[in-house]
């Protein structure tokens, strides 16, 4: 094919076979000229305009697949390299984060190696691109509060953070429309003192009664509502791939590095020791981490010093992988990691007469949720389900007998219109749910030193990204938090059966 043509220069750039660009003409590039047969043209602006329409192509393409074997993307390594001094398990958008951060550290950002592991070069079914995008700071428990404060910060400022040079601003699409809490007579009292510990910590949230709330959001059924809770700022949503692949390629730049394959095990230093009251205690520190090439059974092996578990809903895998939970029960090596993955259904449906532009994030106080989605009278909405209902984790097919039956019905009841909605689609998405009190896991194991974990969301990891990715670099690169103290969140409590209940879990 290529000897038929004499390509010219900006054939030869844009040259996709789908677009069959390749225009078949001789081209003279010192002049600039096109010629076909014995008519000249000389190059214009339309073909300028082009060039720079292609280059805009690119970008989005190579955004919209990330990973992709063709797309040029830096510090790509289809095969894992032999050693890095950090691996990160898991490139979603607590992986990258945690990259992002550490390399924010001047003192390391050229002499450590950083290495993300990503299985899904796609995010096809990636937790954080399949999220509903929302940030709030209406949590319980303080740290919480506190994160998602620093989250909203950086979020406005994401630019000087995560821009980089010669590239577009970032625009991660932000909604400030805010959360509304809404509790019946039986959690009022509750829901009034999660205020007064969100307002401790700076959170701007007003307490509406019936009357109040029915003069903001006419269109609202408040005949069972007792009280709500609104969030006056820093509130609302965003979109979940505009901020992962921020940090990613912000990551790429300061010479993160990145491989796509399944971790396969670990191989250890290991060192027995025995406790003052004669039980035997086995250390093990990580020194090899096994990458499994994609579609392919061998491995690479990695040389590492430091292992961060940033695998999400498949974490509790990673951590059995480590022995950590193999050990006899009721002892420290017998505790897994309680994390394990949980299935939730997003669906999306339309409304002609619905809520207008003021629609925040409603949580009713049944455990459903809708919000809008863009401008034209669609909104997403959810529930998790009850324990006996948990759907199969094996698939991510959306179970819409799940919508009719169990979430319809409380939509109808709170808002009017939507007893003439029309459901239009939805997909399913996995959260790393923490089964011991549904809150993250941060720190290092005390068995396995050298593995740190970010992990056990369960369901708020995306808006809390930016500050656990802060906190976990701080913990490796300093010895302890600096910023911000997260030591509630340790594996420590876990093995102390001491649960950190958070009250607002949607």
């Amino acid at each position: 094919m290529w000897s038929r043509w004499n390509l010219c220069s900006y054939c030869c750039r844009h040259y996709l076979s789908p677009l069959r660009l390749s225009c078949g003409v001789t081209c003279d590039p010192s002049y600039r000229l096109l010629s076909y047969g014995s008519r000249n043209y000389k190059q214009n602006d339309f073909f300028r305009d082009l060039d720079q329409e292609f280059e805009k192509f690119h970008k989005k393409l190579k955004e919209s697949l990330p990973g992709s074997s063709w797309s040029p993307f830096e510090n790509t390594v289809h095969l894992a390299p032999e050693r890095a001094d950090i691996v990160i398990v898991g490139g979603g958008v607590i992986g990258w984060s945690i990259a992002y951060w550490l390399k924010q550290k001047e003192r390391i950002r050229d002499g450590v190696k950083v290495l993300v592991v990503e299985r899904d070069p796609t995010y096809s079914q990636a937790s954080t691109v399949l999220s509903v995008g929302g940030i709030r700071q209406q949590f319980s428990i303080p740290e919480n509060i506190r994160m998602s404060l620093f989250s909203a910060y950086f979020l406005r400022t994401i630019n000087e953070h995560l821009g980089v040079v010669n590239e577009d601003p970032i625009d991660i699409q932000f909604n400030p429309s805010g959360y509304l809490f809404l509790a019946d007579e039986n959690r009022a009292a509750l829901l009034e003192e999660n205020v007064a510990i969100q307002r401790s910590c700076s959170a701007e949230v007003a307490l509406l009664g019936p009357e109040q709330l029915k003069k903001k959001f006419p269109w609202l059924n408040t005949e069972d509502v007792a009280l709500a809770s609104y969030g006056l700022e820093n509130e609302g949503w965003f979109d979940p791939w505009s901020l992962l692949n921020a940090f990613r390629r912000k990551a790429l730049s300061m010479g993160v590095y990145q491989t796509h394959g399944n971790v396969a095990g670990f191989d250890f230093f290991i060192r027995e020791m025995v406790t003052s009251s004669g039980d035997p205690v086995t250390f093990r520190r990580i020194k090899v981490v096994n990458v499994q090439a994609p579609n392919s059974l061998e491995y690479q092996p990695v040389e590492c010093s430091i292992v961060v578990n940033a695998a999400g809903p498949w974490s509790g895998k990673v951590a059995e992988m480590a022995t950590i939970g193999s050990g006899p029960p009721d002892t420290l090596a017998g505790i897994k990691i309680p994390v394990e993955p949980k299935k939730r259904y997003v669906y999306v449906f339309h409304c002609y007469d619905g809520p207008g532009l003021n629609c925040p994030l409603l949580i009713d106080n049944t455990g459903a949720y809708f919000r809008r989605e863009g401008l034209g009278g669609n909104y997403i909405c959810g529930l998790s389900p009850d324990e006996d209902e948990e759907p199969d984790i094996n698939n991510l097919n959306v179970d819409y007998e799940f919508f009719q039956q169990k979430v319809w019905p409380k939509l109808a009841h709170r808002v009017n219109a939507f007893e003439s909605l029309k459901v239009k689609g939805g997909w399913a998405g996995y959260y790393d749910y923490n089964t011991f009190d549904q809150n993250a896991i941060l720190g290092n194991h005390p068995l396995v030193q050298n593995m740190f974990f970010a992990t056990g969301f369960s369901g708020h990891g995306l808006q809390q990204s930016p500050a656990v990715g802060r906190a976990i670099a701080e913990l490796i690169l300093d010895g302890s938090y600096q910023t911000l103290d997260l030591g509630t969140f340790s594996f420590e409590r876990i093995y102390n059966g001491e649960k950190a209940l958070e009250r607002n879990i949607v």
